[in-house]
């Protein structure tokens, strides 16, 4: 019976994106970084002159198109992204961000800076964590690119709106963990 009273008394934290639970936590938010971490593996690594993404092929009915399926995508001629979590949600972050870039680049007459569209996505990523009618975005991405003096940077972008930047990471996939490792070990080279 204990259970059955805790059960539903988290469940009410559950339904409401702006009700905390008693251990802090909104539990939308943690269903979000679920659904990334059971997405295919996202890995980028920054070399001296050089960005790598790469990202885990998933297989795909016989009759389904394989270039359908974009799991990397240009938001700006010098910005790429990869995401792992739900498409649809992606698809959503990758067209509002386009948007942004095309406009501040109306806006100001130059490109905008690769930390500038992570804040960006990063932002509007967080608004959907504290309204309510609205569900957090199940998506993580590395935001791939050149800054203005041409040296290589990578962002990763999470759920809950946070974003940082990386000399290597990776995000997805069922063995995040060891990727880490690898990475941590020798894959990170470069500067920066």
């Amino acid at each position: 019976l204990p259970r059955l009273r805790r059960g539903a008394t988290m469940s009410r934290y559950d339904r409401a994106i702006t009700v905390f639970s008693p251990d802090g936590k909104l539990f939308q938010i943690d269903y979000a970084f679920e659904a990334v971490r059971k997405a295919t593996a996202v890995v980028a690594v920054k070399g001296a002159d050089a960005v790598v993404i790469g990202v885990e092929k998933k297989a795909i009915a016989k009759l389904q198109d394989p270039r359908t399926i974009r799991k990397i995508v240009k938001l700006d001629a010098h910005v790429t992204l990869a995401f792992a979590g739900l498409t649809a949600d992606a698809r959503v972050l990758v067209e509002k961000a386009r948007t942004e870039c095309q406009s501040y680049r109306l806006t100001c007459e130059d490109a905008p800076s690769l930390e500038y569209i992570a804040r960006f996505i990063a932002r509007t990523q967080q608004r959907y964590t504290q309204r309510g009618g609205v569900r957090p975005f199940g998506v993580s991405s590395i935001l791939a690119g050149f800054g203005k003096d041409g040296q290589p940077q990578i962002y990763q972008i999470d759920p809950s709106g946070n974003y940082f930047a990386w000399k290597a990471n990776a995000i997805g996939g069922g063995h995040l963990q060891p990727m880490k490792e690898v990475l941590a070990e020798g894959g990170g080279g470069g500067s920066g």
